[in-house]
């Protein structure tokens, strides 16, 4: 795979969405556990919310580009919804992307 500028927009989307929803999960809970928080808990979702659209695009777009079958990313597209998955989906894709491609492009590309 060639170094591509989705790879470092889908690393920086899938840990933002990912600790989105942790924030959210713990909104909720305060929300529906407590009676607390229930104001914000509305701005946190939609934060949220924005930023899985930008995570499922991205992460669309890098599927076409590197041929995923449909289950992987239908699953991959799934762990922004999912608390911690996007972070297991993350690590996954970079560790493959690195294999296939050729030294040092992943990390240049991804900004490490």
């Amino acid at each position: 795979m060639k170094a591509t500028p989705l790879l470092g927009w889908y690393r920086a989307l899938a840990v933002a969405t990912g600790c989105a929803l942790l924030v959210f999960c713990g909104f909720m809970v305060a929300k529906y556990g407590f009676g607390a928080a229930e104001e914000i808990t509305t701005y946190v979702a939609m934060l949220h919310g924005y930023l899985y659209i930008g995570y499922f695009v991205v992460t669309f777009l890098l599927g076409q580009k590197l041929k995923w079958p449909l289950g992987r990313l239908v699953f991959t597209l799934a762990a922004g919804c999912i608390p911690f998955a996007s972070f297991v989906a993350e690590r996954r894709v970079v560790r493959e992307a690195a294999e296939q491609a050729p030294a040092g492009a992943v990390q240049q590309t991804a900004g490490v």
